[in-house]
């Protein structure tokens, strides 16, 4: 558009000139145009063309966007040589080492933009060489710069100075945060002959390990000298690890603002004190504590369709309440605690803000405190399709509204038929969702309150249909369900659940086992379902360090009886934090389940797949006592009848890759059931979470390889699934 914009404008300008006879006066003429003479120069002043000579790796047009002019701009000398700047850095950022770009000067003053361009060899990095270096290894160095002369996949790594320059300063951060802060790294580069090539050396010199000659602390009068030092990590005579320092200056802060100082905060330094040709250094911890301030008023805005006691019931949960102190840990002044994470969540937010303000009344030891809610979409009607290695093809049509409120009906009949415009705001979750699939169908509605009558209750109640091809036999169910979870003062948790089921059984292959044969027809069964559990992470949501322990026990009758006892262990470990949060994380976890009595076969235990009892590595249900055929000549243990008893243990790192919503996974996943030998795999895949589509359920794609396996069961190398966490 400003293109043509252009043209036309040069174009009135031509008109006007010529449209006034040759030796008229343009007085007489009645136009104000001004002589030829000064239009040309007013087409000086304009860009008239912008061309290029030269240019092979880059298109005309990709080009011209970079530059940041355009035509029928006005034209500046200043800006055209930038143009010419610009156009080296596109090509060097590239690898384009020895570019040169040149601009016609002559072709300049008449308004025409003409660069010429000798791209040069492309040049890629030969070989990275470390020259100096004795304590830490090549290997280790390699693996803290990115360049490298490795290809990845077809396409080589091209040199530019920019890459080597912040390879530099990530080998001198390495070196300082692991005790050696008086290094010396530079980096030499060497071209080949024709350019295309060149050799990459860098030289250190590591110089001696400093250690912690003393740590010196001031300022502190709420906490005594032992009870700062306790929490802490680092101690005199060690080495001096500026990650470990930081992260003991954190956990000082979080110490203070927790109990109220909320602008509390520690200047750490760090000072060479040589001493009897030693390398020490001095840690200085200067503690700005500030004033202690318990919660005034809470004030909550932006929030027209979410209720406030959505946001308040987390408060209160927490304890972030009027009169107590004000927990400034979980709910930092310069935002992104967990408390805002918590309230997001609960309300369904695009963004939750937690602001400590002064006091509305001048108290100087409260503060208020304002929360800003920025409301999101709630409500959506999905449909979809989809494919998961447990299930098969699955179409899907979902409506669910995650800030559902069961008590706000319509007034009129006519607010029925617009159900989107009402039923919104408690923070409730509703949904609706009708999956057919090959394999699997499923149709349910379910409906959960996370604060049963404002209280840290949730109430889950369920009525679910679903049908599935099974081995050797076809299953349905009709299932309702309700169930209630206490979470305690602390960390603990109790529930109870009640579940009322029909299952059906037929359409029995002819070689189907005895044990599916018994059991065909329609099943009725109660169960009753208690549990207790404790809970003590860094994150409900995304734990990164801590523990979850979980046992039940459900005691179900009706034409069986029998009852399942359970319980798992998850350990968290953070074991590295980058600059910006994230997070890499590694999880154990342990889980087992017994039948006490006798259960009928599909209220047995089966491992495999990425399910409840998931084992990566086999197919679901893959893992299983397995019952004879019948009605054949040759019978042979074939399908699975399930087991009475599953034990598995698994590891899990999943490492954080361009934000916090992608990973990779790095798993070992085992286990054992009443029949067959010990299973072991291991595996790699891609964790993705998409809070705004699947709330707290990310989505996985894993490949993982049975290394231990029993001769009957069934392998799968690939799955693909929408589930918890680990």
């Amino acid at each position: 558009m400003r293109k043509t914009i252009g043209v036309l404008l040069i174009s009135v300008v031509l008109i006007g000139a010529w449209g006034v006879p040759c030796g008229a006066d343009p007085a007489e003429s009645g136009s104000d145009a001004a002589p030829a003479e000064a239009t040309e120069r007013r087409q000086d002043g304009i860009i008239k063309s912008i061309e290029f000579e030269g240019n092979r790796k880059f298109k005309d047009h990709v080009l011209r966007q970079r530059l940041g002019f355009e035509l029928g701009d006005r034209l500046d000398p200043f800006l055209a040589e930038g143009g010419r700047l610009t156009i080296a850095e596109v090509y060097r950022k590239i690898g384009f080492a020895f570019v040169e770009v040149t601009l016609d000067r002559d072709r300049l003053s008449r308004g025409n933009l003409f660069y010429r361009i000798e791209e040069g060899p492309r040049a890629q990095i030969e070989s990275i060489e470390f020259v100096g270096n004795e304590v830490m290894k090549s290997a280790t160095l390699r693996k803290v710069i990115k360049t490298t002369e490795k290809k990845w996949l077809l396409w080589p790594f091209y040199y530019t100075e920019e890459t080597i320059e912040e390879d530099l300063e990530l080998l001198r951060e390495f070196y300082y945060d692991h005790g050696y802060l008086d290094y010396k790294i530079e980096a030499e580069t060497e071209f080949a002959a024709d350019q295309g090539a060149v050799y990459v050396t860098f030289t250190i010199d590591e110089g001696p390990v400093y250690r912690i000659g003393s740590i010196v602390i001031s300022g502190n009068e709420r906490f005594t000298q032992d009870e700062l030092r306790a929490p802490m990590e680092i101690m005199e005579g060690e080495v001096y690890l500026r990650p470990v320092a930081d992260r003991d200056v954190r956990g000082l802060v979080g110490l203070y603002r927790e109990i109220g100082y909320v602008d509390a905060e520690i200047r750490q330094r760090a000072r060479f004190t040589p001493e009897a040709g030693e390398n020490l250094v001095t840690i200085e911890l200067e503690i700005v504590e500030g004033n202690q301030f318990r919660i005034g008023r809470i004030e909550i805005a932006g929030n027209e369709e979410t209720q406030d006691k959505v946001v308040r019931r987390v408060l209160d949960e927490y304890g972030f309440t009027p009169g107590n102190l004000y927990n400034a840990r979980m709910a930092p002044k310069e935002g992104g605690g967990l408390l805002e994470s918590y309230a997001q969540r609960a309300a369904v937010a695009q963004e939750v803000l937690i602001r400590p303000v002064d006091a509305a009344d001048g108290a100087a030891d409260r503060k208020d405190v304002r929360i800003d809610v920025k409301e999101g979409s709630t409500g959506m009607i999905m449909p979809g399709i989809g494919v998961s290695s447990d299930s098969g093809v699955i179409g899907r049509l979902v409506y669910r509204q995650r800030n559902f409120d069961l008590s706000d009906w319509p007034d009129d009949p006519g607010g029925y038929l617009k159900p989107w415009k009402h039923w919104k705001g408690a923070g409730q979750s509703f949904s609706i969702t009708l999956e057919p699939g090959t394999e699997y169908s499923q149709y349910y509605v379910d409906f959960v309150d996370p604060y049963w009558r404002d209280k840290p209750v949730t109430f889950n109640a369920m009525g679910r249909s679903w049908e599935r091809y099974r081995e050797s036999y076809d299953e349905e169910r009709g299932k309702g369900y309700f169930g209630f979870e206490q979470r305690l003062k602390g960390r603990w948790r109790r529930s109870f659940g009640f579940r009322a089921e029909n299952v059906r059984v037929d359409d029995l292959d002819g070689d189907a086992p005895l044990e599916i044969i018994d059991v065909k027809g329609y099943t009725m069964l109660f169960g009753l379902r208690l549990g207790i559990g404790d809970t003590a992470v860094d994150n409900r949501y995304m734990p990164s360090k801590g523990y979850a322990v979980d046992a039940d026990y459900e005691q179900v009758t009706g034409d069986y009886d029998f009852g399942v006892l359970g319980g798992s262990y998850v350990r968290y470990f953070t074991l590295h934090e980058d600059v910006l949060g994230r997070k890499t994380v590694l999880a154990a976890k342990v889980k087992a389940a017994t039948i006490i009595g006798d259960a009928p076969p599909f209220e047995k235990f089966y491992a495999g797949g990425t399910g409840q009892y998931g084992l990566r590595g086999f197919e679901y249900r893959g893992v299983s006592t397995r019952g004879l055929q019948t009605n054949v000549a040759d019978p042979q243990l074939k399908d699975p009848i399930g087991s009475d008893w599953v034990f598995l243990a698994g590891t899990e790192l999943t490492v954080p890759v361009i934000s916090k919503n992608f990973a990779l996974l790095f798993f070992v996943d085992s286990g054992t059931i009443d029949t067959g030998s010990y299973r072991l795999s291991i595996g790699t895949g891609l964790q993705i979470m998409v809070p705004q589509l699947f709330g707290d359920v990310p989505m996985r794609i894993e490949i993982a390889t049975p290394l231990l396996k029993d001769d009957l069961d069934e392998t799968q190398v690939f799955s693909f699934s929408a589930g918890g966490m680990f």
